[in-house]
């Protein structure tokens, strides 16, 4: 059976891309043909209406597709989480220089923006800061890194949405004064002198719900035999033994926009943060273990009460147990034991 399978290119589509490229899905009965998107919206669009049968999606995006919050409304199941963390918020060379934090540590540096942010709102000219889309972890991460300074993000700077692969050409342009954004555009920013790591998307949520497979909720007889073979492939792209091996591939065919060296690093959570080479090492900056993979409602009910906390979803409701609902453990398990 042949599938088309939707990805935006990013470090955590590992699991799906050596699904397809190692064999893992070829030993399930399936054919899997990646398509790289260029947005988290096409994406979101190419899944509802039928021109992707899967894909590599944005948790909150999933959610806010199937209750009809974003784009057309579609029916999806989450049979399987793909990883958690991930992402990081990267400043531009002159706004982390104006921020000048007392230290590297999360308090002080979100003190720094804040302090930032106030005096260019107060000027006028607020400082402009991209996500990857509205119903994501890094929007919902930017607002609790604001909070941690006593920033009011609404108030006081612009987010515009600006693709992962364009973030680091949005910041070298001085369309954008920083992103959050997952590996490794945070690296490449840092590699190509543009941008210094401010602060890790795992410190300021820990163990963040992040991207999910997405099927249509009906139809997908494929659904088991591809989740068992994205889980192997996860298990595979999890073991440090692969790392090099794993690094290549997405290097080579994941249009990744860097090195080697340089996605392994993103793998083991050893980065380099700015242009002097400083290295902050953090083991679950991204999360790919096996203990990622199932499921977890617990997940979509905390990323509906960011959305509420955002005023993307009215208080009270339904609306978590609808997206709990969605996230199946029961499908997950079926199929790895299948």
């Amino acid at each position: 059976m042949r599938i088309r399978l939707g990805y935006v290119p990013l470090t955590d589509a590992a699991p799906v891309i050596a699904a397809a490229e190692l064999g893992f899905a070829r030993d399930e009965g399936l054919e899997i043909d990646l398509a790289r998107e260029p947005s988290w919206a096409t994406l979101r669009d190419r899944l509802a209406l039928g021109h992707l049968d899967a894909a590599h999606m944005l948790g909150p995006l999933a959610i806010a597709s199937a209750l009809g919050l974003s784009g057309p409304q579609a029916r999806l199941n989450v049979p399987m989480a793909l990883g958690l963390n991930g992402n990081a918020v990267t400043v531009s060379n002159a706004l982390w220089g104006a921020m000048a934090p007392e230290s590297d540590g999360l308090a002080d540096v979100a003190a720094g923006f804040a302090r930032v942010a106030r005096a260019r709102a107060g000027e006028g000219r607020p400082l402009t800061i991209g996500t990857v889309h509205p119903f994501s972890s890094h929007s919902y991460q930017l607002r609790l890194f604001a909070g941690l300074g006593g920033l009011d993000l609404d108030t006081s700077v612009r987010l515009v949405v600006v693709p992962p692969p364009d973030t680091v050409d949005a910041l070298r342009r001085g369309r954008i004064d920083g992103f959050c954004v997952g590996a490794p555009w945070n690296s490449v920013a840092v590699a190509a002198g543009l941008g210094r790591i401010a602060a890790l998307g795992c410190e300021i949520a820990p163990d963040c719900p992040e991207k999910v497979l997405a099927l249509p909720a009906e139809g997908a007889e494929f659904t088991a035999p591809l989740v068992r073979a994205v889980h192997r492939a996860g298990l595979w792209c999890a073991d440090p033994e692969n790392r090099g091996s794993l690094s290549s591939l997405l290097a080579e065919r994941a249009d990744l926009d860097s090195d080697a060296a340089l996605i392994a690093r993103t793998l083991s959570g050893a980065l380099i943060v700015d242009a002097d080479g400083r290295e902050r090492t953090n083991p679950a900056y991204l999360r790919l273990d096996a203990a990622t993979h199932r499921p977890n409602p617990d997940h979509a009910r905390w990323l509906v009460a960011q959305m509420v906390a955002c005023g993307q979803v009215a208080p009270g409701g339904h609306a978590a147990d609808r997206a709990a609902a969605l996230y199946r453990p029961d499908i997950f398990a079926t199929a790895v034991t299948g």
